[in-house]
C-alpha cells in the first residue's frame, strides 16, 4: 500500500460486494444479498462476530450508496471524496466503518485527520460473566478487586526503544501498520484484503534490538496489577452489564477498550425471581391451611420476617396464592418494589399421626363427610401401590404423548417444530 495514495482510491464499493463496475441494479442486489448473508453476526462464532459485524455494515453500506443512481454516479465520477465533498451523505460513515474493519482512518485531503494520518483504533472489550446472589441483587453491592492488564511501558512511554532512540519506520508497511495481499476464496477466484503487518506486528514502527527498551524488552506494554471497584445497583437483573470504561488491556496507538462484566443471577433456594416480582412457597400445616394462622412464615432477602395473619373460615388450598403488594425486589431507581407472591404448600402429617380410633371418629365429625357412593352395576375391589410416578404413564407404548408431553411440546424441543409438508 502507498501511503501516498488517498484514502478514497482505496474503497472499492464495487470490490466489497464482489461485482463490476457496469453490474445493473439487479447483479447488485443479489451481491449484497450474499454478502449480507456471509458476514451477518449471527452466523459467525462468537470469536468472529465484532469483525462480521463490522463486514455486514461495511457492505449495507457501499450497497445503499450503489443502489441510489445519483450516489452511484457522484462515487463513479469522483470517488468518496465526491460524495464527502459534497453530494449525498453516505461515505464517511463507510470510512469509519471500513477503520473498524482494518485498523486505520481514511483521510484524504479534507478527511479526518489529513493525508498519512491514522485515527487511533479502540482495542478490544474484556467480557465476562460475574455471577451474584440474589441477595446481593436486592441489596447492592460494591465488589473491589485487582486486576492483571497490560499497561503501555512507563520507561519508554510505549514507544518500545531506549531512550534519544527513535523508532523508524517499517519498510514493510511503509509505517501503515497494515500491508495488503491477496487471497483465494474459490477457484480461480482471489480477493483483495488487508491484515496487519508480520514485520512490524501492526505498528507502523520497527526497533532493532539492541535499542530496544530495557524494561519491555521492546513490546511497548508491561504487565501491572490495579486496583479496580464495580458498583451492582440494587435491584439489577439478570443479564445486565456493568461496564468499567477503558480499564481493558492498554494497546499501542489504540484508545484502551473496555471491561464489561455481564450479571449471572445464582438461582436461590427460597425465592423465584420475574422482573421486578419475587414468588416464595408459602409452607403451612393442614390446620393451618382449615383453621388459620397468625405468623411470620419466611425470612426475606435482606434478613426481615414476613409476617401473615391468615383468619378463620378461609381455607388455604395447595396452590393457592397470596400477593404481598410491595415486597418483591426494589426497582433500581426510587424506593418503589415489585410484589411477592406466595404459593400454598400444605405440609399434610406423617402417616399414622392419629394413633387411636377415637380421633378419627372425633375428626371425621369435625370434617365434611364422604362423598355419595358411585352406583354402579358391578363393582371391583382393586389393589393399589403408593407413590407412583405419573412421568412412567404409557412410556412404553410410544404414544408421542407419554411422560405427561404431548406432541408438539416435544417437537418444540428438538427445534423441530416447524411445520412440515411430504410429497406423496
Amino acid at each position: 500500500m502507498d501511503p501516498g495514495n488517498s484514502a478514497d482510491e482505496e474503497i472499492d464499493l464495487y470490490g466489497l460486494l464482489g461485482i463490476s463496475k457496469d453490474a445493473d441494479q439487479d447483479q447488485i442486489k443479489k451481491a449484497y444479498r450474499k454478502a449480507a448473508l456471509k458476514h451477518h453476526p449471527d452466523k459467525v462464532p462468537e470469536e468472529q462476530r465484532d469483525e462480521s459485524e463490522a463486514k455486514f455494515k461495511a457492505v449495507t453500506q457501499a450497497y445503499e450508496i450503489l443502489r441510489d443512481e445519483q450516489k452511484r454516479a457522484i462515487y463513479d465520477s469522483g470517488g468518496m471524496a465526491a460524495l464527502r465533498g459534497g453530494g449525498p451523505s453516505g461515505g464517511p460513515d463507510l470510512e469509519d466503518i471500513l477503520g473498524q474493519m482494518f485498523g486505520f482512518g481514511f483521510g484524504g485531503p479534507g478527511g479526518p485527520g489529513g493525508p498519512g494520518q491514522r485515527r487511533p483504533r479502540r482495542g478490544a472489550d474484556e467480557e465476562q460473566a460475574y455471577k451474584i446472589s440474589l441477595e446481593e441483587l436486592y441489596k447492592g453491592k460494591t465488589v473491589k478487586f485487582s486486576a492483571n492488564k497490560q499497561v503501555l511501558c512507563g520507561q519508554c512511554k510505549g514507544s518500545g526503544a531506549k531512550e534519544k532512540v527513535k523508532p523508524q519506520q517499517c519498510e514493510q508497511c511503509k509505517g501503515q501498520g497494515l500491508v495488503e495481499g491477496l487471497r483465494q476464496v474459490g477457484p480461480g477466484l482471489l480477493t483483495r484484503e488487508v491484515h496487519p503487518c508480520d514485520h512490524c506486528k501492526g505498528t507502523g514502527n520497527f526497533v532493532k534490538e539492541k535499542d530496544r527498551c530495557k524494561k519491555c524488552k521492546g513490546k511497548r506494554t508491561v504487565q501491572e496489577t490495579k486496583a479496580l471497584e464495580i458498583y451492582i445497583p440494587r435491584g439489577s437483573m439478570q443479564g445486565e452489564r456493568i461496564v468499567l470504561e477503558g480499564e481493558a488491556d492498554q494497546v499501542p496507538d489504540q484508545t484502551p477498550g473496555d471491561i464489561v462484566f455481564t450479571l449471572v443471577e445464582e438461582p436461590h433456594d427460597v425465592f423465584t425471581r420475574v422482573g421486578a416480582d419475587l414468588s416464595a412457597d408459602l409452607h403451612v400445616t393442614l390446620a393451618e391451611a382449615l383453621g388459620g394462622f397468625d405468623r411470620t412464615v419466611l425470612t426475606h432477602l435482606d434478613g426481615r420476617g414476613i409476617h401473615i395473619k391468615r383468619e378463620r373460615g378461609h381455607i388455604l388450598r395447595p396452590g393457592d396464592v397470596l400477593k404481598v403488594p410491595g415486597e418483591g425486589m426494589p426497582h433500581k431507581r426510587g424506593d418503589a418494589k415489585g410484589d411477592l407472591y406466595l404459593i400454598a404448600a400444605i405440609d399434610f402429617p406423617e402417616d399414622g399421626w392419629l394413633q387411636k380410633d377415637a380421633d378419627y371418629e372425633a375428626l371425621a365429625k369435625l370434617l365434611p363427610g364422604p362423598k355419595p357412593a358411585i352406583e354402579a352395576e358391578e363393582v371391583d375391589e382393586v389393589d393399589y401401590e403408593d407413590d407412583a410416578d405419573i412421568e412412567e404413564m404409557g412410556v412404553r407404548s410410544g404414544d408421542p404423548r407419554a411422560g405427561g408431553h404431548s406432541q408438539w411440546e416435544d417437537m418444540d424441543d428438538e427445534g423441530a417444530g416447524q411445520p412440515q409438508c411430504q410429497t406423496q
